[in-house]
């Protein structure tokens, strides 16, 4: 499926013997500068009708147009899986992510993932990276993403993540009884040995700050909230459990499970069963990407969070 792009814009006097490339960046800001390099190239983004190099100069009054064929992104196959919207408009897309969803097709999972979901819901976002998609969520992590249905929304979503605009809070219930909220900001990056894991890494680590306070306590465990400054992959399970305070059921980095002295029956049979990471994106807040007005979702926890807090609740009734 291919969409066609037409857009004209006039060189002011305050760009005057910029770049080609920079002059197109500053008057579509809507396209990423990869993109318009890419028209650039093709000939699809002109100068005065004619086709230039992206270091040529642009002059005051000069026209630079678009007239590009947009092809879809991948051969991925659209998918009719059923999708929880929280919100949606000709823009965006906000979905509540199921406990099992994987977000982009990968090794192992060619398809039934959030991507090929969004094909079939929106005909057309097959011409937008990835099918929108400029977040993620692990496999077993529940909650709100939000998906750009058009080149402009893209690429306003992904600089406002790069410029850490968008705010993103997560539930999560860890083991071990924390006595206050705190900061954790340790760099990341890929487990030298482990490829398949993240790790805290002091050399060679990117940025990552998980900022979490203590929401309740029980006698073993803490259901704390997150909030990200930075995105990497498996940031909080990885913060988390570099202080000492793993999330429950997570596979990766919790180890084995850990069950506490005179737990009831009911718990240790809870904790054996709850096998995903206790992790849930519950609040989720942007500007809009056409609008730019402020807007927020919120989620209520899922029904497996929310037995395991009962359960623990519980637990300190018996205590």
């Amino acid at each position: 499926m291919t969409e066609t792009i037409q857009r004209q814009e006039i060189v002011p006097a305050s760009l005057n013997h910029a770049r080609f490339d920079q002059a197109a960046s500053s008057l579509f800001p809507e396209y990423s500068r990869s993109r318009l390099q890419s028209w650039i190239k093709s000939g699809e983004l002109t100068l005065d009708g004619k086709a230039c190099r992206p270091k040529d100069k642009v002059m005051d009054g000069q026209e630079l147009r678009i007239d590009a064929q947009l092809q879809a992104e991948g051969r991925y196959e659209a998918e009719d899986i059923e999708l929880d919207i929280v919100y949606e408009d000709d823009d965006i897309l906000v979905i509540n992510k199921p406990a099992g969803l994987v977000v982009h097709p990968g090794a192992g999972n060619p398809g039934g993932t959030l991507l090929n979901a969004l094909l079939s819901h929106c005909p057309g976002i097959d011409a937008v990276p990835r099918a929108g998609i400029v977040h993620r969520l692990d496999r077993d992590t529940t909650g709100l993403m939000v998906a750009a249905k058009n080149l402009p929304a893209h690429a306003n979503l992904v600089a406002q993540l790069q410029a850490r605009d968008v705010h993103r809070e997560y539930d999560a219930v860890v083991f071990g009884r924390m006595t206050g909220g705190g900061i954790v900001d340790e760099p990341m990056g890929r487990h030298p040995q482990h490829r398949t894991k993240m790790a805290v890494m002091q050399v060679g680590g990117k940025e990552a700050i998980t900022h979490y306070r203590v929401q309740s306590r029980f006698r073993d465990h803490t259901h704390i909230r997150c909030f990200l400054e930075t995105g990497r992959t498996h940031q909080i399970r990885v913060h988390m459990a570099h202080i000492r305070y793993p999330l429950v059921g997570d596979p990766t980095y919790a180890g084995r499970p850990r069950l506490p002295k005179g737990a009831s029956p009911e718990l240790v049979d809870t904790l054996r069963g709850f096998r995903r990471q206790a992790l849930h994106a519950r609040r989720l807040e942007l500007e809009h990407p056409v609008s730019g007005d402020t807007m927020s979702w919120e989620c209520e926890l899922p029904e497996d969070m929310q037995g395991l807090l009962a359960v623990l609740r519980a637990e300190e009734k018996l205590c």
